[in-house]
């Protein structure tokens, strides 16, 4: 069984940086993709970084470009998402999702990830 644990959410000021972790277990595949999205009350999950575990190649939605940063631990089968120069409109509920076997980090949408974390709550407080 495939699970997926986000942790490191919390609340911080605009302009500040929070470091999100996500870890998944029990993954069929020896690469995946492991994504990160967010959802704002009344907004569609959106998709924003993702990385790929069998070249390290990288997506960045162009809301997160710059500010954002996705990296891996391979043997910890870890994924991080480092937040800086966080703004109000960050606020959402951030969740990460698995989409074993997939090679390629590129804007796939959330049909492809077929494991997902419970979510955890960023605010940021202007």
């Amino acid at each position: 069984e495939v699970q997926v644990a986000e942790s490191g959410g919390g609340l911080v000021q605009a302009g500040g940086s929070l470091r999100l972790s996500c870890t998944a277990s029990g993954v069929p595949f020896n690469v995946w993709v492991i994504g990160w999205f967010r959802q704002a009350p009344g907004k569609e999950r959106e998709e924003i970084p993702c990385i790929s575990s069998s070249d390290g190649g990288t997506y960045y939605a162009d809301s997160v470009k710059g500010r954002f940063t996705i990296s891996s631990d391979n043997a910890k089968n870890t994924v991080y998402l480092q937040m800086n120069s966080l703004k109000p409109e960050d606020t959402a509920v951030y969740y990460c999702a698995v989409s074993p076997g997939m090679t390629t980090a590129k804007s796939m949408g959330v049909q492809w990830y077929d494991h997902w974390g419970q979510g955890t709550q960023v605010t940021v407080a202007s």
